[in-house]
């Protein structure tokens, strides 16, 4: 078996680096399934999901176990290398093969050396790192994927037709983040079982290869990747479904992030399969695909009125009394100032680093459309916050010079706890609104969505049985969950999370760090 190239040092630097720049920029990563991952020496190519531009890279890079493959060869767009810019840079150290994409240049564009290195690389037994949807863009769906990669497959396993023992891997993977550019949001990233080819088992790739074939690979790779994330045609549809996973699975039922992912999957697809055969022209439409149609529509208005009044469903699902609305807000706000007292030192520290990321994003966000410029924020926000970061680290010793020693560790260590104190500031902070405008919407309106949301909670538990869903969520994911849970359990762990070193132990999935709730998607039309 070959052994793979030895790591480049800049790779491991970046691998390093990226590590800690992503769990600060996101507030959970879940890796599902790493023991899938072929161990260095096998021949693999790893397909995802592409819709957070280099973010996906620096991701799978830093969730593949160094103890299974001791690097990943990564591919990117031409148009990256040779710039005189900090990304550029980090693509070419860490021994990324250039791609030329026909959108990108007026003439056709050869891609035969980037295969040829590839085929080196995979011979040598690396891992080699393809997005087979071709580019990076902000859309709620899945784009077709192009065949390189089940044509790669081919090419390789034909230089081999004549060793028996010979096999390369396709290992595919769905990347899944719960609001991809912003801060402190959650990602999950889903490693499928991997596709084994052989030679003698699969002689319908050797050369010469048939269309249909390397079609079929292709659409293999898309079946597996579709299967662990959200693929919608319309981001309507992504909304309508979070809200009823958030329904069937209410505040406080203990569940992992893979588990919440599944789940609002499960109803994405129902929503998606009940529009595609109401849309069929001719066919007389099942009174089953009526009834989800008409729940779309009654949870889109419910949804909007949420909006309106400007509260979650979980503050209508519980009732609150006026006298405990009051008592909440006070705890609240007075958790929230003493929260943000104690963070004030490292919010000095913070300063440059938000300002100088949120001035890159504006300037880039004027550089193109919603369509074309959305897929790299993230991207923006984690380099120049890295950069801006290390210049604060950097500055904060050298200011500090004759306690360097101490400075050196405690920068970052204050740092980090002020990001864990303030995200539960904002947390009791938009309690603290949420719970104000739920006095202000007033009992009679508060009781006519509670009839509202009785009625569509019964259509939701029904549909999500008939879906293959458990019939009571909070007493089946407590017993079904790992160790891993994500959510507090229990008052007293809910306070020690405010003071946990590693991370907040989320409540709610759909957080991130803003005052209010990220519940708006772009317009279908953007």
């Amino acid at each position: 078996m070959a052994k793979g190239t030895p790591t480049p040092w800049p790779y491991t630097l970046i691998r390093l680096l990226f590590q800690f720049t992503l769990k600060v920029f996101y507030g959970t990563i879940v890796v599902s399934n790493a023991h899938f991952i072929p161990e260095t020496g096998k021949p693999c190519i790893v397909c995802a999901n592409h819709s957070n531009s280099l973010t996906d890279a620096l991701l799978l890079v830093t969730s593949v176990p160094s103890n299974r493959r001791n690097m990943l060869r990564l591919t990117a767009k031409s148009t990256q290398f040779g710039r005189k810019t900090f990304t550029s840079w980090l693509i070419e150290s860490a021994g990324t093969v250039p791609i030329h994409r026909r959108k990108d240049f007026d003439v056709p564009v050869d891609n035969s050396q980037a295969m040829e290195a590839l085929i080196k690389a995979l011979e040598a037994g690396d891992a080699v790192m393809m997005f087979p949807e071709g580019m990076s863009r902000f859309h709620p769906t899945i784009a077709p994927l192009k065949t390189g990669v089940a044509r790669l497959a081919s090419d390789v396993l034909s230089q081999h037709r004549d060793d028996p023992q010979f096999e390369i891997y396709i290992l595919n993977c769905s990347i899944t983040y719960m609001h991809r550019q912003h801060w402190r949001s959650d990602v999950l990233v889903t490693w499928h079982p991997p596709m084994v080819l052989r030679p003698k088992d699969n002689p319908e790739l050797l050369k010469p290869v048939k269309h249909e074939t390397i079609r079929a690979v292709t659409t293999q790779i898309y079946e597996q990747i579709s299967s662990g994330t959200f693929d919608s045609p319309s981001w309507h549809l992504v909304q309508l479904s979070k809200l009823a996973a958030r329904m069937y699975a209410p505040l406080g039922t203990t569940m992992s992030l893979g588990d919440h992912v599944r789940i609002t999957r499960t109803f994405l697809e129902a929503f998606k399969d009940a529009h595609e055969d109401s849309s069929e022209e001719n066919q007389p439409i099942h009174p089953e695909i009526v009834k989800t149609m008409q729940l779309q529509t009654d949870l889109k208005e419910y949804q909007h009125r949420l909006m309106s009044y400007g509260i979650k469903d979980d503050r209508v699902r519980r009732p609150l009394s006026r006298h405990d609305i009051v008592r909440r807000m006070t705890i609240r706000l007075f958790w929230s100032c003493i929260l943000f007292s104690i963070s004030i030192p490292g919010l000095v520290l913070w300063l440059p680093v938000i300002l100088s990321t949120l001035y890159a994003v504006h300037e880039f966000k004027k550089s193109g459309p919603i369509f074309d410029t959305f897929d790299e924020i993230a991207q923006y926000k984690l380099i120049y916050g890295l950069m801006s970061g290390i210049c604060v680290w950097l500055g904060g010793v050298i200011l500090t010079l004759p306690f360097a020693l101490v400075t050196i560790f405690l920068i970052p260590a204050t740092m980090w706890m002020t990001l864990r104190w303030m995200e539960d500031c904002i947390a009791s902070s938009r309690a603290f609104f949420a719970l104000f405008r739920l006095l202000r919407v007033g009992k009679h309106t508060l009781n006519e969505m509670r009839i509202l949301r009785n009625g569509l909670h019964r259509e939701i538990v029904e549909l999500g049985i008939s879906l293959g869903l458990p019939p009571k969520p909070e007493e089946f994911f407590v017993l079904a969950g790992g160790q891993e849970k994500g959510r507090v359990v229990g008052p007293w762990q809910s306070k020690a999370g405010y003071f946990s070193i590693r991370r907040r132990r989320k409540r709610d999935w759909n957080e991130t760090l803003r005052l209010y709730d990220k519940v708006d998607y772009p317009d279908d039309d953007s």
